[in-house]
């Protein structure tokens, strides 16, 4: 995974709350071999309503989606946090969070923000209200700032998702970090235990 320190730019106003993963992407898309292409399945069973924010073009250069309470609730499936990625997405605000939904967002490099509720609501009023307005989100300060409107909000990350993210480390990577003592380990391990 690529590292992740700060995260700018504009974002798109999902308005809905309880998303769940099937949502985000339909259980279709899951047949694919490839982790590549799931961009089009992003939310692909609203994306035909017309008046759909991703349809709006004013969001079209967003990298940032903020979202109403409970984004991401549903069965795991890592394809929904590879869908939102792939768009173009590097972060998701909200009030928040399923909990498996995070955790493979964390372990994937999609920042999951987790804002008040008031804070999420004021957010998604002030990007309808203005689809330019410009984001920061700062991974080693744990700040949400949008300076034009004189937010500065906290956001809470624990110390080992901060390092993930600030090093680009994924599991393989934090496993491949510990090569040494793993090879030390097997080369005084019992002869008797390697049948």
């Amino acid at each position: 995974m690529e590292a992740v320190q700060i995260v700018t730019g504009t974002a798109v106003p999902l308005d809905r709350s309880d998303v769940d993963t099937d949502q985000i992407i339909p259980s279709d898309w899951l047949k694919q071999v490839e982790r590549t292409g799931f961009e089009k399945g992003l939310f692909s069973e609203w994306r035909d309503e017309q008046d759909f924010v991703l349809n709006d073009e004013r969001y079209s250069a967003a990298s940032i989606l903020i979202a109403g309470e409970n984004f991401g609730v549903g069965s795991s499936r890592e394809h929904a946090v590879w869908a939102i990625q792939q768009y173009g997405f590097k972060a998701v605000i909200a009030p928040r969070f399923g909990d498996i939904f995070r955790n493979n967002s964390t372990k994937n490099g999609l920042v999951p923000v987790v804002v008040s509720h008031e804070v999420g609501r004021k957010l998604l009023r002030e990007v309808e209200a203005d689809p330019g307005l410009e984001f920061t989100i700062d991974i080693e300060r744990r700040l949400l700032e949008a300076p034009a409107i004189g937010l500065v909000v906290e956001f809470p990350l624990d110390d080992a998702t901060k390092e993930r993210f600030l090093q680009g480390l994924d599991d393989i990577a934090l496993s491949l970090s510990q090569a040494q003592e793993i090879a030390d380990f097997e080369a005084n391990r019992p002869a008797w235990l390697n049948t």
